[in-house]
């Protein structure tokens, strides 16, 4: 039996840079952490020849390209496991809309757990970037690259991704001070909305490509990425809030549908009680909303969203672990 444990991912800004459309002509950036909320994927030996594969439903087949799921389907064919094996998952965190990249969480972790059932070992770099090649390439999904990566790697990073399509990860080095301050700031709350992200990031994908005002807005949002790492590796948490606000604005105006009226509404609720600024994590319309505040004020924020549910959460330092190898 093999066990592998992923970490989901907050993005702090940046996000869509990360999409092939915009980073092949301007390059991207975002600075984004590894979360404490975990993908768990278990792989076993099966007494037989097929294939079992558990998640929201079961399946029980006899070959790998029987199988209806398509990020398992198409793990399985990349690793090269025709059958014998047993597929397992469960999640810290509801693993479809929720905006802390739990699809990739899941390629990831997978991909680790069947190379672990293969006995061989498997780099973050490989992991990362055969996850993407798995979303995005084979499965055909309009997402961009950050969310391998930070599942990948974990910890705090600022993650470029550059024109020829490689991807560098580089962590953002602060005092230990400055990383517990950071997490004692941040407060998370359940919109109690999922979403599908593919409709929006189809639309975002098309106009990061073609609309200037688009690749213009998403230039700036690079540029924050940058100023955010600078501020952080000089221990300044004093403009986070308004790097974080300033992103946010600019990333509901990228395409229609990523914010409503009545997510606008809990944004600004939060600010006028104390938040120094926030974002809707992932694409849009639902999942989790962030913010950014002293934690003083949290008591008040939370008052003040009496129907969202607040979730507490941790940085995660690690990335993508095997943490059962039993072969």
């Amino acid at each position: 039996m093999i066990i592998s444990k992923t970490p989901m991912r907050m993005s702090f800004v940046g996000g869509g840079s990360d999409l092939a459309s915009f980073y092949h002509k301007h390059g991207g950036a975002v600075v984004s952490t590894a979360i404490d909320k975990y993908m768990y994927i278990t792989v076993n030996r099966k007494f037989d020849s097929g294939i079992r594969a558990s998640y929201a439903q079961t399946e029980e087949v006899e070959a790998a390209h029987q199988v209806k799921h398509p990020l398992i389907r198409a793990g399985l064919g990349l690793v090269g496991i025709e059958g014998g094996i047993e597929i397992a998952s469960m999640a810290d965190i509801p693993s479809k809309g929720t905006g802390l990249g739990s699809s990739s969480s899941f390629t990831v972790g997978l991909l680790h757990a069947l190379y672990g059932f293969k006995n061989h070992y498997v780099s973050n770099e490989q992991l990362a970037s055969e996850a993407c090649h798995i979303e995005i390439d084979i499965c055909g999904d309009p997402i961009g690259k950050q969310d391998q990566y930070a599942a990948a790697y974990g910890g705090l990073n600022y993650i470029r991704f550059h024109p020829d399509d490689s991807v560098s990860v580089d962590p953002i080095i602060c005092d230990g001070k400055t990383l517990q301050n950071l997490q004692d700031h941040i407060l998370v709350f359940f919109t109690g909305r999922s979403r599908g992200a593919g409709e929006i990031l189809a639309e975002q994908t098309k106009k990061s490509k073609d609309d200037k005002r688009v690749q213009k807005t998403l230039v700036r949002m690079v540029a924050l990425a940058e100023d955010l790492k600078r501020e952080l590796e000089h221990d300044n948490l004093a403009a986070f809030g308004e790097i974080l606000h300033e992103n946010w604005e600019l990333k509901k105006t990228l395409v229609e549908g990523i914010s409503d009226s009545e997510l606008d509404d809990w944004y600004e609720t939060g600010r006028r009680a104390g938040a120094l600024g926030g974002k809707l994590l992932g694409a849009g319309r639902g999942g989790f909303m962030m913010f950014f505040a002293p934690p003083e004020r949290h008591a008040a924020i939370a008052h003040a969203l009496p129907g969202l549910r607040e979730i507490k959460f941790g940085f995660d330092a690690n990335g993508s672990q095997i943490i059962f190898y039993r072969p």
